[in-house]
């Protein structure tokens, strides 16, 4: 279930980075992507029950005076380039959003598969960390992490269609999705400037809660849903105040 929870936001992305590739080769690269990242996630829990220690250790620091001390390690700077990435992912999709479609897809050059499979495949290991962490400090049995993961793995194939088909056929949504994985992006900076020990003009950079990230979702969705049920009737009301006039 933790394993599940935690690879929502990694549907999400999945959904988002597929669409770049041609229709008919969508489904079979969300699989591919979802297939090669558990077989890595895998390997990764291999790596780190064992050497967990070395991803602690630091790397370097920055220190300038009282405006920013920090301590990076392995770990932390993961964590924070994934933040960075997830972050211009969502914030480029949203500013083609905000253009001509027609510009947009003329402007828009094709990525090949192997690209979108490398990017699914290394934003599922960023998100992999927080999910395998989570797991080991819930049991310290190999075997049992490494079933879990494969069955959230089969999980995510079986949804991910869905998930993709859900915002092809409501492609307001699609917004939302892009939105939702910003605040993941800033989730992850924070968590990354956390492991950090980043202060910042003497205040340490504080973790987001997955209670706080959750609830932010779903204020996201109610303002989302309260949004589109009022368009609705608007339109709705345009429509009608229209054939009075024509009357």
């Amino acid at each position: 279930m933790l394993q599940a929870v935690l690879g929502f936001d990694n549907l999400l992305y999945i959904s988002l980075e597929a669409k770049r590739a041609p229709e008919a080769k969508r489904a079979g690269i969300r699989r591919m992507g979802i297939i090669i990242a558990i077989a890595l996630r895998i390997i990764l829990l291999y790596v780190l029950v064992r050497v967990i220690d070395s991803f602690q250790d630091p790397l370097f620091g920055i220190n300038i005076g009282s405006v920013i001390n920090s301590e990076f390690n392995l770990h932390a700077v993961i964590v924070l380039l994934g933040g960075v990435f997830i972050i211009y992912t969502a914030t480029k999709e949203v500013l083609h959003m905000m253009t001509l479609e027609e510009v947009h897809e003329a402007d828009k050059k094709p990525r090949s598969v192997a690209s979108i499979v490398f990017w699914i495949v290394a934003m599922n290991l960023v998100f992999s960390f927080d999910s395998i962490l989570s797991a080991m400090a819930l049991t310290e049995v190999f075997w049992v992490m490494a079933v879990a993961i494969v069955i959230s793995g089969i999980m995510m194939v079986w949804l991910s269609d869905r998930v993709s088909d859900f915002l092809e056929k409501n492609r307001m949504y699609e917004v939302l999705g892009l939105f939702i994985l910003f605040i993941v992006g800033i989730m992850l900076l924070s968590e990354g400037g956390h492991l950090a020990h980043l202060t910042l003009f003497g205040s340490p950079v504080e973790p987001m809660s997955k209670t706080t990230f959750y609830f932010v979702i779903g204020v996201l969705v109610i303002v989302d849903f309260v949004q589109s049920r009022y368009q609705k009737k608007l339109l709705l009301a345009g429509k009608r105040s229209n054939k009075l006039n024509l009357g």
